[in-house]
Order: structure tokens, then sequence, then C-alpha cells
């Protein structure tokens, strides 16, 4: 296979729609714009849920109820079974987590939970941990230690 062989996929390329073109090529006259108004003119875009002046559907709708969206904390989740990767013995903590790559994004903390089973003897430091994975952590001699 040569590059002047590489040919795109069928389907893949369409056609420019030729627009002004006379009417019996059904997009004649006013070209799929439709009759008169403001979207008919060149240069037109109304953004998005405009909606003329009249007060938009958005801003009628009550507001009501309390959303927890901003105020929420929001925990990276890393099973027990992931703390497997680590030597026995180790310190694992957020940090040491980060680097490995097993927490990754923007969060305010790491959560422990008891998914998969810890076969190591570890030191676990993290925001927060779930009562099943505490449980194991400290079952096999380790500890799990809260850090802010």
């Amino acid at each position: 296979m040569r590059l002047h062989d590489l040919k795109p996929r069928p389907g893949s390329k369409h056609r420019r729609k030729l627009l002004g073109r006379g009417e019996s090529s059904g997009h004649g006259k006013t070209s799929g714009r439709g009759g008169k108004g403001q979207s008919a003119r060149s240069g037109s875009s109304i953004r998005i849920g405009f909606e003329g002046g009249q007060m938009p559907l958005a801003r009628r709708m009550p507001k009501r109820g309390f959303n927890n969206t901003r105020f929420r904390v929001s925990y990276l989740p890393v099973n027990l079974s992931i703390l497997n990767n680590f030597d026995e013995g180790s310190i694992v903590d957020i940090a040491v987590l980060k680097q490995a790559g097993h927490a990754t994004g923007p969060s305010d903390g790491v959560k422990i939970l008891g998914r998969g089973e810890l076969l190591k003897k570890l030191t676990v430091r993290a925001t927060a941990f779930s009562a099943s994975a505490k449980a194991a952590i400290e079952k096999l001699g380790g500890t799990a230690e809260l850090c802010p």
C-alpha cells in the first residue's frame, strides 16, 4: 500500500450543499433559510435559549430547594485490591497513590474502599476509609491513619 492508494472510508466524505442554484435544485430562492425574519438575514446568530426578548424558560421556571454541588466533598475512590501493588510494610499515602496513577483528578481527598482483598500488611494514610476497608487493613496488622 502506498500513499496514493489511501482513500477515505465510503460515506465519510460529503459534497457541500450548493445553495441558490435555481428553484429546481431544491435549495434555490431562500436557500434553506425559510421566509423573512432575523434568521433569514446574513450574519444572523441567536444565542441558545433566546426567545426574542421574552423572559426565557430557564428564568421563568421557579427555583426551589437546595443544591449541594458547591459544598459537596468529593473523594477519589481507591479499592483495597489496588493497595496490593505496593510492597509489604510500606507507607501508602495520598502522594504515593497519585504518583502511581491510582488517584487522579480534582478532589478533596482520597477514600479507601473495601472492594477486593488486601494481601499485604501496610500503613495506609488517606482522607477517609470505609468501615470494611479499615477492618481489612487492621486485620492483617496494618494501620489505617486519617490525614487531612
